[in-house]
């Protein structure tokens, strides 16, 4: 079994070669944690949008969409808690020099010994078959059981400690548990200090006159302070959402992970708005919603998982992670988050303007609650590259590298490949490419032996090859390759676009 730090560089280094993602500024040795998307990177990337977008704004009649401006006025982040509470607790090891978020540490500690629970299933698994119950085993078996232990009590002291502020509780956690530098391997660690995570800027014609302002660290605060704008000229009715995509930044001082944590970076979050006392049960609403919106994708449910928060931000009431198996094990992707009023009541205290909700039903006026869905586009992003990413060995002893891409996110939806760069055959492909060109993107290939050209196309994703040769100057037909099967069929040119749309169609309805 190949090594998933190494099954990761792998996926890094196909990134960089075939155009979806290089690392920012690279002639000038680049920039730490910001990283440019290719042509191939920048296709799937809106794919992976535009999917987002429709599932949520375009099949909800009760969800409309805003794009709000980066800049914004600076008390909204006074108001929303950002320059108060926006902070990682770092740690830093005399030895190495290097820098830690103390959370990361303890995390990662706690998630090693879920992995020796998770060795000890699939040892027992291995050992009685399919009569093997996980449930019952991971409920009486000793050893999981004092695994468990140890993380529930870690969890609890640390998280407490989190609650509290209580930073040098912190680093004696870290010291009791031997956590150890992973670069010195020494425990020679400083004190814990808070470090405020947003990017400050000056707005003003000079240095003096000039106001400081914040490169919005999230995008849901320009949802909140439109919130009434969007209610009344949309005429909306509770419950109703706002959807929203666009940048956000933060000053990540352990920014790691290629694309999973980056200082600049692109967000798909919708805020929808409840009548107070409804919130619990439109936040399991939207837990099962964007689930299926992930499973409609065709990647296998093993690969998701839910945790729910013990530690709650200062503004919510519930908290769920949707987690994704990356190849450096299970972290965050979405986050489905009762927010209550937190928000909206803020901005009303601190702009002294009323946001509040007529309700015709009970004839009162409230602020709404909120329940919040979030998901990182660039974690959206690694995680469909690294599901798809394949290496495989044929049946000729030749092998291959696939990205095995849900259809609907592939860059180009069909390669376009005449078989020779004579006799009539690239104008006939050209007729084919202008006619598919019309409802999908589409790539035109002539160069290389059709072989060679199947394998690039593999390695980037692309659905279909269609190979136009002799005969379909003959009979109007073409052949058809599959990517994943690598199955090839015969077909009139006339079907092309039915059997591509059927092909890019999701599993399920999102």
């Amino acid at each position: 079994m190949i090594n998933q730090e190494d099954f990761f560089k792998k996926i890094i280094s196909h990134a960089k070669e075939y155009g979806f993602v290089f690392p920012s500024s690279e002639i000038y040795d680049g920039l730490s944690a910001v990283y440019d998307y290719g042509q191939n990177g920048v296709e799937l990337k809106n794919n992976i949008r535009q999917y987002w977008w429709k599932s949520m704004v375009q099949y909800h009649e009760n969800i409309v969409g805003i794009d709000a401006a980066i800049f914004m006025h600076p008390t909204t982040w006074k108001a929303s808690g950002h320059v108060d509470a926006f902070n990682d607790p770092l740690i830093d090891n005399k030895d190495s020099k290097k820098r830690y978020r103390a959370d990361v540490l303890v995390e990662d500690h706690m998630a090693k010994i879920e992995g020796k629970i998770t060795k000890e299933v699939a040892k027992a698994q291995k050992r009685f078959g399919d009569a093997f119950d996980e449930t019952q085993f991971k409920t009486t078996n000793q050893r999981v059981l004092d695994y468990q232990q140890q993380i529930d009590t870690i969890s609890q002291r640390f998280y407490a400690a989190l609650e509290k502020n209580d930073l040098q509780d912190v680093k004696q956690l870290i010291e009791d548990l031997g956590i150890v530098c992973p670069v010195s391997g020494s425990r020679n660690w400083t004190e814990v200090r808070q470090f405020n995570l947003m990017f400050s800027t000056k707005m003003g014609s000079t240095a003096d006159g000039a106001n400081e302002i914040f490169l919005r660290p999230e995008t849901a605060q320009g949802i909140f302070v439109n919130y009434l704008n969007v209610q009344k000229t949309g005429r909306m009715k509770l419950p109703f959402g706002i959807a929203q995509t666009g940048k956000a930044f933060r000053n990540e001082i352990v920014a790691r992970q290629f694309i999973f944590r980056m200082r600049e970076f692109e967000q798909m979050e919708m805020q929808f708005f409840v009548r107070p006392g409804d919130e619990k049960m439109w936040y399991e609403y939207w837990k099962k919603e964007r689930m299926n919106w992930h499973l409609s994708l065709g990647i296998p449910a093993d690969k998701y998982r839910f945790h729910d928060h013990e530690k709650l931000a200062h503004y919510a009431n519930a908290a769920a992670d949707i987690e994704f198996e990356f190849p450096f094990g299970f972290k965050e992707l979405e986050g489905v988050h009762s927010r209550t009023d937190f928000d909206l009541s803020a901005h009303q205290k601190h702009s002294a303007k009323k946001l509040q909700y007529f309700d015709p039903e009970t004839n009162q006026s409230y602020v709404p609650y909120v329940v919040e869905t979030s998901i990182g586009l660039d974690r959206m992003f690694l995680a469909i590259l690294s599901n798809a990413f394949s290496e495989e060995k044929l049946e000729d002893g030749s092998e291959r590298v696939v990205l095995k891409l849900p259809a609907l996110l592939a860059p180009y939806k069909a390669a376009i490949l005449p078989l020779m760069k004579k006799d009539g055959l690239p104008e006939k492909a050209r007729e084919i490419l202008a006619e598919l060109q019309e409802d999908f993107m589409c790539h035109y290939e002539e160069k290389d032996a059709i072989g060679k050209r199947y394998r690039r196309h593999d390695a980037i994703g692309t659905p279909y090859c269609i190979t136009i040769d002799h005969q379909s100057l003959e009979d109007n037909t073409v052949t058809i390759r599959e990517r994943d099967s690598m199955a090839q069929d015969r077909i009139p040119v006339e079907e092309l676009a039915a059997i591509i749309r059927k092909r890019i169609r999701p599993v399920k309805q999102a």
